[in-house]
């Protein structure tokens, strides 16, 4: 039997996703662009780019080690510059099949959320963006005396962390992971693409294109 409206989710990754780009090489960008950083700490972080591009470093402790160089006056200069980011540059990259796709989802009465390895800092103003307000999951960062540590909070919304996560939000809002949706453009999504009843993949990369395949799981294109 077809769960009732009200239980069933629709989850978005967001990364090539909903953004047709990585917000953290985006935020990156941007920090250069306005000359935020002496060079000294943009050495540090392009090492730190080249270990997670060489697959040593995950992309959420990339983004934790980052934000403490970049927000040195603590959290609250994190939102400034997550704000004037999204103004400037990453309300651009919003996937117009995105938009499309989750006003579809939300005329069927379904909820929306978005589920990213990104940070609060990068996701929430994203999530504002397109009505939902407060539905997102994201990697969250330690933090002591506003300011930040450098760590990230355990599980990081990552891998295996998102299926922890994104069941913990189910339960908290009674939704029927079975019935729900999950879009996401990359094979380290399976766990959760493995836990939703309707895995989709959206501009897929050649490992999840082909395991969609394998599978039958519909493939879209939002950009």
């Amino acid at each position: 039997m077809q769960a009732p409206a009200a239980a069933v989710a629709a989850f978005f990754d967001m990364d090539h996703t909903v953004l047709s780009a990585s917000s953290g090489l985006l935020y990156i960008r941007y920090l250069r662009r306005i000359g935020y950083l002496p060079w000294w700490r943009w050495v540090r972080i392009l090492s730190w780019v080249g270990l997670y591009a060489a697959g040593f470093l995950d992309f959420p402790h990339l983004m934790g080690r980052l934000m403490a160089q970049v927000a040195g006056a603590g959290e609250a200069e994190a939102w400034r510059l997550s704000d004037a980011w999204f103004q400037a540059m990453l309300r651009d990259y919003i996937a117009a099949g995105a938009r499309e796709r989750i006003a579809w989802h939300r005329a069927q009465g379904h909820h929306v959320a978005i589920v990213s390895a990104a940070t609060p800092y990068a996701v929430r103003p994203v999530a504002q963006a397109l009505a939902l307000q407060d539905a997102y999951l994201a990697t969250r960062l330690e933090i002591l005396d506003g300011h930040f540590t450098g760590k990230v909070l355990s599980p990081a919304c990552y891998g295996a962390g998102k299926v922890i996560l994104t069941h913990n939000y189910a339960t908290t809002h009674g939704l029927d992971l079975a019935h729900s949706y999950f879009y996401s453009d990359n094979h380290r999504d399976l766990p959760l693409l493995e836990a939703v009843g309707h895995p989709v993949a959206v501009n897929p990369s050649r490992k999840l294109a082909r395991i969609a395949a394998v599978r039958g799981w519909p493939v879209e294109r939002f950009y």
